[in-house]
């Protein structure tokens, strides 16, 4: 199966871009492969201008070649994993703009939903377990609003959030994260997903 993986950090030598390795080495090795969409890398602009606004009135409003080139790319893939920082609860903005930009009106949602067998989001924070689970909520907050409200809305099927946790804490606890990463790229496509085309 083909898996795009979309990375969001600026720095190619942070550690969510080593997750985003390693997530990728995991689907590998269970015979998996698509492409990596490195946000920052790439340059992509997050903006939403007048030429990428959903126009209500027109559902077939046509976008950007910029947002046309994005949506090809992620059609070419069954499946989708986004890979980033969890800041304020949620996606850097880069990753937001490239949502609100791409996952437009009339291609992600309203006439036309997504075709995505599966969606995995890989949140990289720097708190633990009383942080995200504690009384405030956080994990189920930020389920709701991007599991529900963005992958469910959109049409992704059998998507979830997971976050690796103490991501700042010491360098065995990123080496921890950086095997988990491979763990959830081996095991994210369920046994007897086709595998990729040689």
């Amino acid at each position: 199966m083909q898996v795009l993986t979309v990375l969001c950090h600026p720095r190619r030598d942070s550690l969510t871009a080593a997750v985003a390795r390693e997530f990728r080495a995991g689907l590998a090795e269970s015979g998996h492969g698509g492409e990596l969409a490195d946000l920052y890398a790439e340059g992509f602009d997050p903006l939403v201008l007048p030429p990428d606004e959903p126009d209500w009135d027109d559902a077939t409003k046509r976008y950007s070649d910029a947002v046309l080139a994005e949506q090809a790319r992620v059609e070419r893939h069954q499946a989708i994993a986004m890979v980033f920082p969890v800041w304020w609860w949620s996606f850097p903005a880069m990753l937001k703009g490239w949502i609100d930009r791409v996952w437009n009106r009339g291609w992600a949602y309203d006439e036309s939903r997504l075709a995505l067998q599966h969606g995995l989001l890989i949140g990289l924070a720097a708190g633990g377990n009383k942080t995200y689970d504690g009384p405030r909520g956080y994990r189920g907050a930020m389920e709701t609003q991007l599991v529900q409200g963005i992958l469910d809305y959109c049409g992704v099927q059998n998507g979830r959030l997971e976050l690796l946790l103490n991501s700042t804490e010491s360098d065995a606890a990123s080496q921890a994260l950086l095997r988990q990463a491979r763990v959830l790229g081996r095991d994210f496509l369920p046994a007897g997903a086709p595998v990729a085309a040689r």
